[in-house]
């Protein structure tokens, strides 16, 4: 039913990540849990079962996902494949159960890997081919936002001095980055230098050289390296158990910095172009800590190049008994 919703309505829809998000977002959300289910026998509990578990972690997510069942509900209706009340309504219905969106503080906790295991994944991830694996391999060496990684242009690069300048309308907190390269890092971007078309052109573009990525390719990669038979347990999950994804690893980064090394909390945040919440604090951290990023940035590239010890990796089974 929401197949033929959404066929009969995305050749209206513009925005091509608007008809990404609306399958996906009921492909991860819904249909394990009503997928199956006949539409004139979803239930409110149904609706909940799929609302509750992502409603005060993902509230926006979760929002938009309880919309798109009601129309695909109130569609079915239409269609008299169903009658009665819709269970997904909000205003009447549901909000009688949940909080308002804005009453629910978001967890922005991303699912991440084990710091431990990220030499073993790195293994797996080189043995990918395409675009999007040599993106995220960049993303994670370099600890930043997939966007900024996506959006990544040619003339942001100096490879001689070893810089990523990421321009300030380009970053979340709306300051120039400075990004110190791996070698890592550096020989990724030696392996793009054959596609660049100028200085504008993008270091990890899609089908052409001014067309990026979409956020929802990298996703499916991380997807695809964690298919497996019904049943089994993902190889790449977090200590939950969990299946990762990809903005986890800059936790997955933080967590190394936090606990395998003895650089200063102020280093690892900067790498990580956060912004410093202690007003006093920002006040006197005028400088971006180059060079000792520059140092730990290179720490960080060996050890995703070292491959994981039999002992430096969790078990999810283990962590569940805990």
């Amino acid at each position: 039913m929401a197949a033929l919703y959404i066929d009969g309505r995305e050749g209206g829809w513009k925005n091509e990540k608007h008809r990404q998000q609306w399958r996906s977002t009921l492909e991860t959300h819904a249909y394990p849990v009503i997928g199956d289910k006949p539409v004139d026998r979803i239930t409110t509990g149904d609706v909940m079962e799929v609302l509750e578990p992502i409603w005060r972690t993902i509230p926006e997510t979760a929002t938009r996902v309880r919309g798109r069942i009601e129309k695909v509900l109130e569609y079915a209706k239409t269609m008299e494949w169903r009658t009665g009340d819709n269970p997904a309504r909000w205003r009447g219905h549901v909000e009688n159960v949940l909080p308002k969106r804005n009453a629910v503080r978001a967890v922005r906790h991303q699912p991440a890997l084990p710091w431990q295991q990220i030499g073993a994944f790195m293994a797996a991830l080189a043995t990918r081919r395409g675009t999007a694996a040599k993106a995220l391999s960049f993303a994670i060496l370099t600890a930043a936002r997939t966007g900024e990684v996506r959006g990544a242009v040619w003339r942001e690069i100096d490879l001689d001095a070893a810089i990523w300048v990421i321009p300030a309308e380009r970053m979340k907190g709306g300051r120039e980055h400075r990004v110190p390269l791996s070698d890592a890092a550096l020989a990724i971007l030696e392996s793009r230098k054959g596609l660049k078309s100028g200085p504008a052109s993008l270091v990890f573009s899609a089908a052409s050289p001014s067309r990026p990525l979409s956020d929802m390719t990298l996703s499916m990669l991380v997807r695809g390296m964690n298919e497996v038979a019904d049943g089994e347990q993902p190889p790449w999950c977090d200590a939950r158990g969990v299946p990762i994804v990809p903005h986890g690893f800059r936790s997955c980064f933080r967590d190394w910095a936090g606990e395998s090394t003895s650089y200063p909390r102020e280093v690892a945040e900067m790498a990580l172009a956060h912004v410093l919440k202690d007003k006093t604090e920002a006040a006197y951290a005028r400088g971006d800590l180059f060079e000792k990023r520059a140092r730990m940035m290179a720490e960080w590239g060996a050890f995703c190049s070292r491959p994981a010890a039999a002992g430096d990796v969790v078990s999810i089974r283990a962590v569940a008994n805990g």
